[in-house]
């Protein structure tokens, strides 16, 4: 009985310094889970070490050499193909910022022959060749101002003298020459107002529109390119054809026409866009739909006349590549 209080005394005290665990459910749920084992660095994988020098730094240069190759294909490739938004310039091309016809001459006795004929008194109009072109401002024609020009010569020449003997042969010369000179003032004057290479963007963009269907319309082309060779499905088959709509005027609507002035329209913008207007939205916007535009007119054109001249003539001309019809465009 002696030991007894004391026994209790002692695990009484145990169940006191050893606390019950309290189990909290927030805690547990709240835990993070690893997907992968622990292991001690006794178990870890080694890693690789690289026992041949030499070998691995031939393989190093090998794999540079590779990607180096990769990268100049690639740059090759995207050079061949071209910018699909404005392809491969063409002397056509560049003459739409212009609007004015491209010059093919090329040597000083070329271009001296090839100038408009003048009096030596009458200066060539600015710009250059304004005399000959064919698309002037205005809706005006090269007849018209001609005519204009010599009706208007022919009203202001100085009066002749019916007395002979009280004239002045002098002073009737010095009239003339002053009016000779007025003329080719007025003349220089009227080629410079009537200029594309003076007019503003607006009515260059018609002008070129304007070019593009006199070029590329089939009321024109219908007698210098040939079509399409038909196929043999359509040789073949029983259907008989269908007798073509004669033609009410200018062609405008073709293929080939509305590429040619969506070719025109996606260089104004791009200009705009490439120069000071980077952050211009808007016209970003335009040109990306435009592009888009005419994409799905080449792939139209592209499965209906590959191989005809018609294709080859319109290509050739706007300087059209695979990359303006082919994969994805993209305007950064």
């Amino acid at each position: 009985m002696a030991g007894r209080p004391q026994c209790q005394i002692a695990i009484r005290g145990l169940c006191e310094t050893v606390k019950p665990r309290v189990h909290h459910w927030w805690k547990d749920s709240h835990r993070t889970f690893s997907s992968s084992i622990c292991r001690p660095k006794s178990q870890q994988k080694p890693r690789r070490v690289t026992e041949d020098s030499y070998a691995y730094h031939h393989s190093q240069q090998r794999k540079e050499a590779n990607v180096a190759r990769q990268t100049q294909l690639r740059e090759e490739r995207s050079t061949g193909i071209g910018d699909p938004i404005r392809g491969v310039p063409t002397p056509f091309v560049e003459s739409l910022g212009s609007a004015l016809p491209p010059v093919t001459t090329t040597s000083d006795e070329e271009l001296a022959n090839a100038t408009p004929s003048l009096s030596p008194e009458r200066p060539p109009p600015s710009p250059a060749f304004a005399a000959d072109e064919n698309h002037l401002n205005y809706y005006i024609t090269k007849p018209e101002i001609e005519g204009s020009l010599d009706y208007s010569r022919v009203l202001s020449e100085p009066l002749v003298s019916v007395e002979r003997e009280r004239a002045d042969p002098v002073k009737e010369a010095e009239e003339a020459k002053a009016h000779e000179a007025g003329h080719n003032t007025a003349y220089e004057a009227i080629s410079r107002i009537v200029s594309l290479g003076n007019a503003n963007n607006k009515e260059r963009t018609r002008a070129n529109i304007q070019r593009i269907i006199d070029t590329f319309g089939r009321h024109n082309t219908d007698s210098q390119l040939k079509p399409k060779a038909p196929s043999l499905q359509s040789t073949y088959s029983t259907i008989a054809e269908l007798t073509p709509t004669p033609r009410a005027g200018p062609d405008t609507g073709s293929s080939e026409v509305q590429i040619g002035i969506l070719t025109a329209k996606i260089r104004v913008l791009a200009d705009r866009y490439e120069g000071p207007n980077r952050n211009d939205k808007v016209n970003k916007r335009n040109l990306r739909l435009l592009l888009h535009r005419r994409q799905k007119l080449l792939k139209y054109m592209h499965k209906k006349e590959r191989g005809s001249q018609r294709w080859t003539h319109m290509i050739e001309k706007l300087g059209l590549t695979e990359a303006t019809w082919k994969g994805q465009i993209a305007v950064e």
